[in-house]
């Protein structure tokens, strides 16, 4: 039984651990499944925020208003809004452990260091020589605190998980 597209992205959201803060972490996450080969059928463009799928947006909200996902909107500190994405019941036994592990560590991560990441990889896969200084070009405030120092580790780290398709190396 094939899964519809709100149902895949309540998927992601129980491997992640049942609850993804963030549409920009839930991005991510989906991005990074794609790279490794647990891809879900969704499109990636470059946005400012890094790789975005229109799709994984709208099957999140879509998802939300069908039951699949429980949705949460909260203000930020700064004025901005976010959503709590979650989900209830366990990953299917039939779901690689890898996809586990990569979406659970990806979502244990700080956003802004899981959004740098992200970006590189994406730039990477675009073929650009040197993703990290591009990166940096790119989200010159994002990198400050150390944050991009801490995205190399969590790719490293995610480098680790076995995966049908490995995460680029471009260290």
């Amino acid at each position: 039984m094939s899964l519809t597209k709100p149902e895949l992205v309540a998927a992601i959201i129980r491997d992640a651990g049942n609850q993804i803060i963030g549409g920009t972490r839930l991005q991510k996450i989906a991005y990074l499944l794609d790279v490794v080969g647990y891809g879900d059928g969704f499109h990636f463009l470059y946005k400012h925020i890094g790789p975005y799928s229109e799709g994984v947006a709208d099957s999140a909200m879509t998802g939300a208003l069908l039951g699949h996902i429980a949705e949460e909107e909260r203000q930020a500190e700064w004025g901005g809004v976010y959503s709590i994405y979650s989900v209830s019941g366990q990953s299917d036994d039939s779901v690689p452990i890898g996809r586990r592990k990569l979406a659970c560590q990806a979502n244990k991560s700080g956003p802004v260091t899981l959004e740098l990441a992200a970006t590189a990889v994406f730039l990477s896969v675009e073929s650009y020589s040197d993703p990290w200084s591009e990166t940096a070009r790119r989200k010159p405030m994002k990198i400050k605190s150390g944050r991009l120092e801490r995205a190399k580790k969590l790719l490293a780290e995610l480098r680790k998980i076995e995966v049908p398709k490995p995460l680029p190396d471009f260290d």
